[in-house]
């Protein structure tokens, strides 16, 4: 792995990365608030301040080494997740859904974002490829935390949704599985089975879901 490559890499996914878990966190926090459980709020964790959310082995360790043992070919990492207690909602099993979908519905408000702010660059004739490169990462950080947090297994935000809007007895025996569900996720990741099943088309849904929603900007910078 050339360092050089590496520095530019991170130096170019890091300001899109830290806004990408910092938004989804304090999301999840923000909407359990407004829902009526302020565990989250009393231990300031709403906040978009990033040190508050950055794990300094899931954010930070695990994913350079991963970056560097693999040559950039899996890549993975986590935020510290914001505490919530679902018993405190007011309506625990249905604000429990809008609290999940809160991080990810951030997640995909960002890539929309960062590709609003690409045509504008294009716009303006930026022909510096750090600036493009990292509107065009902070689409595919956001993107990628889009869809892999709907995978609907818990402890992922999916699975909460899923348990949700399941039936009660249904909902308990799927809640059963989040003490394992993180080690069931991953061993899915390493075998392939959530990239081509789940991340690959949905991801492709989701762009051209943005390129459609961005499609009135491009005609008026165009």
């Amino acid at each position: 792995m050339d360092i050089a490559q590496l520095i530019q890499t991170i130096s170019i996914y890091a300001l899109p990365v830290i806004f990408a878990i910092t938004v989804h966190e304090a999301a999840h926090g923000y909407v359990a608030r407004y829902f009526g459980d302020n565990t989250a709020w009393s231990l300031g964790r709403v906040t978009l301040n990033p040190m508050k959310h950055i794990d300094p082995v899931g954010t930070i360790l695990m994913p350079v080494l991963l970056y560097v043992a693999t040559a950039g070919t899996f890549l993975f990492g986590y935020a510290k997740p914001v505490p919530v207690r679902f018993g405190n909602l007011r309506k625990p099993k249905q604000h429990m859904i809008w609290v999940a979908l809160a991080g990810p519905g951030a997640n995909f408000l960002q890539a929309l974002l960062w590709g609003a702010l690409l045509y504008f660059v294009n716009a303006a004739d930026v022909t510096e490829r750090f600036f493009l490169e990292m509107c065009r990462a902070g689409m595919l950080v956001n993107v990628v935390m889009f869809v892999f947090n709907l995978f609907p297994l818990p402890p992922l935000d999916g699975g909460r949704i899923l348990v949700g809007l399941l039936p009660w007895r249904m909902a308990q025996q799927v809640s059963r599985i989040e003490p394992w569900g993180f080690f069931i996720v991953m061993a899915l990741v390493l075998a392939g089975v959530v990239s081509t099943i789940w991340m690959r088309p949905l991801m492709s849904l989701t762009f051209s879901a943005i390129k459609t929603l961005l499609l009135p900007l491009a005609w008026l910078l165009g």
